[in-house]
């Protein structure tokens, strides 16, 4: 019998799982062991290409909490916290929380993003926010994208009504189930391309697909959410170089540090198909599976695969 002291491995592996990139380029350069690892210096090196956008500023202090941020056409300036009744927390982020709650005119539920303007505007990124607006506002109701009703704000905080989608997260059904069979898998990589695919089309790249940010609706359709990371217009032949993402998913060429262009999309398809197939890979091998990104050779497959 597991003792209170005990965590649970269940436990222990989805807290690995939220890790995001900044957790784990923060655990792994505190660690003399891991900084030993091949990989490691060039990952960690502070001389990576960075977006002029996120050089800007630096001199100047932050703006006060209670300065107002401008939301855009999704701006209701009518709207306030009392409007909804907050039921629960549904989830967590680095800014603040998504919260399940209950309009008290039209009944509807929304997933209700608050964000903490303090905590935004001390880490320099006003700019990442409002490209997630900018993304939500270009979702003209896309079937595989979730949809921002309207925005507001008060003193300190930031809300972004949400469509309330029920269904989970795919990474909480992969946890459950393990794995899909492949006409499952399928389907869901089937309306991750075509969600993907629109985004494109408007030039962004997503660059954050992963089993956590794939929500499942009451039909069983998958929806994208979370469009932090997103980086708009680039253009079919344009590139960027920002280093971000989750570690397990990132394409060869950004963990390089390479310049990149929106195929880095599909690249986290294939990873996520590959645990839809196969299950979840556990966060405690990420230096082995950046190895393997970076430096494993797939000669050999190709030679044993080839075609007849």
């Amino acid at each position: 019998m597991r003792t209170k002291t005990e965590k649970s491995p269940l436990k222990a592996f989805m807290k690995q799982r939220r890790m995001g990139l900044n957790d784990f380029i923060q655990k792994i350069s505190t660690n003399s062991y891991a900084c030993k690892h091949p990989e490691v210096p060039n990952i960690l090196s502070i001389s990576q290409p960075q977006e002029p956008e996120l050089l800007n500023g630096n001199s100047s202090p932050p703006p006060s909490p209670s300065q107002q941020i401008n939301l855009g056409p999704s701006s209701n300036p009518h709207a306030k916290p009392s409007d909804f009744q907050f039921l629960k927390i549904i989830g967590k982020g680095s800014f603040g929380k998504v919260l399940l709650a209950r309009h008290n005119v039209d009944e509807k539920f929304y997933a209700v993003k608050v964000l903490q303007k303090k905590a935004i505007l001390k880490k320099k990124e006003e700019k990442h926010i409002m490209s997630e607006r900018n993304v939500l506002l270009k979702n003209v109701k896309h079937p595989f994208l979730v949809g921002l009703h309207f925005s507001f704000q008060t003193a300190s905080r930031l809300y972004f009504v949400l469509d309330y989608i029920n269904g989970g997260e795919l990474f909480y059904h992969l946890q459950r189930e393990r794995c899909f069979l492949e006409p499952r898998a399928r389907f869901y990589a089937a309306e991750i391309a075509s969600a993907l695919g629109y985004l494109h089309s408007l030039n962004i790249v997503y660059r954050d697909l992963k089993p956590e940010n794939i929500l499942l609706d009451s039909q069983g359709h998958i929806v994208l959410t979370d469009f932090g990371l997103c980086k708009e217009n680039i253009e079919p032949n344009g590139t960027t170089s920002t280093f971000c993402g989750t570690p397990e998913y990132l394409a060869p060429e950004v963990l390089h540090k390479q310049p990149y262009d929106r195929t880095v999309d599909w690249w986290c398809l294939g990873a996520v198909l590959y645990e839809m197939l196969y299950g979840l890979v556990s966060r405690t091998s990420t230096l082995a599976i950046i190895w393997l990104i970076t430096s494993f050779k797939l000669t050999w497959f190709f030679i044993m695969y080839q075609p007849k």
